[in-house]
């Protein structure tokens, strides 16, 4: 694992240079800052808020667009992280060096993780705000922020494995982003299906929308936990299979 952080730096550098990372920050950046302006102006105006929502509360759990914005912005984030290097060539000269392929797997993982992290860390200036114009259930927001960190692992995990199995970018994106539109969906499911059926069960146990919601009222449910777990290490293992099956032909 010694070339695991020179891999990481490269990757982490690589991604940074590059006009369409700065274009995304910005773009995520302006809608979640848009996303939260409206939410307080309409909390601040509103006087049949149910008293268990908070700005919080929708911000994480209770809109749309946190979830649009997750399924345009981590295909977008993965799509290069194989592919571009299959197409290029440049993967050949990783193969033939002595590194493991989990190292490999590993870093370019952790780098895109970071990237995410990072992109998210601002936001936490919006926990400040809330805090000084009111009371704020800083457990609920460290909840919160679990939430988006485990949704955003097993999303990053599902779009480095398609990287990982396509020389495309276009098709690393296309269908990193129908898979998780599939999931989103089957989600969906848990409001339009009869409760005590296994349909059900299914939808509300891959259900985002539900997760994010117990995420952002405070509750961490370890079957959330488990779930973006297994949807963090099983892509990331079939990714390192791929690798090894490149490596040896």
């Amino acid at each position: 694992m010694r070339a695991f952080w020179p891999i990481f730096k490269r990757e982490l550098f690589a991604f940074f240079v590059t006009p369409l990372a700065w274009v995304l920050i910005v773009v995520f950046l302006i809608v979640q800052g848009m996303h939260f302006f409206l939410l307080v102006d309409h909390f601040s105006r509103a006087t049949d808020v149910s008293g268990d929502e908070t700005p919080l509360s929708a911000f994480f759990g209770n809109t749309v667009l946190l979830y649009l914005v997750l399924l345009m912005l981590v295909p977008a984030m993965t799509m290069r992280l194989f592919a571009e290097e299959r197409r290029s060539g440049t993967i050949e000269s990783l193969m033939t060096a002595p590194v493991s392929s989990a190292a490999v797997v590993l870093a370019k993982y952790a780098a895109v993780l970071t990237t995410y992290v990072a992109m998210w860390a601002p936001t936490v200036l919006y926990l400040v705000i809330l805090g000084r114009t009111g009371a704020l259930d800083w457990r609920a927001a460290a909840s919160a922020y679990l939430g988006v960190l485990s949704v955003g692992a097993g999303y990053l995990g599902l779009g480095l494995c398609a990287s990982a199995l396509t020389r495309s970018q276009f098709l690393a994106m296309l269908w990193t982003a129908l898979v998780l539109l599939a999931l989103f969906i089957l989600g969906i499911g848990e409001f339009v299906t009869r409760e005590g059926t296994t349909m059900h069960a299914v939808c509300a146990h891959v259900s985002v929308w539900a997760h994010m919601n117990d995420f952002a009222s405070g509750v961490v449910d370890s079957r959330h936990l488990v779930f973006y777990g297994t949807l963090t290490v099983l892509p990331l293992f079939v990714a390192t299979r791929a690798v090894d099956a490149w490596r040896w032909g």
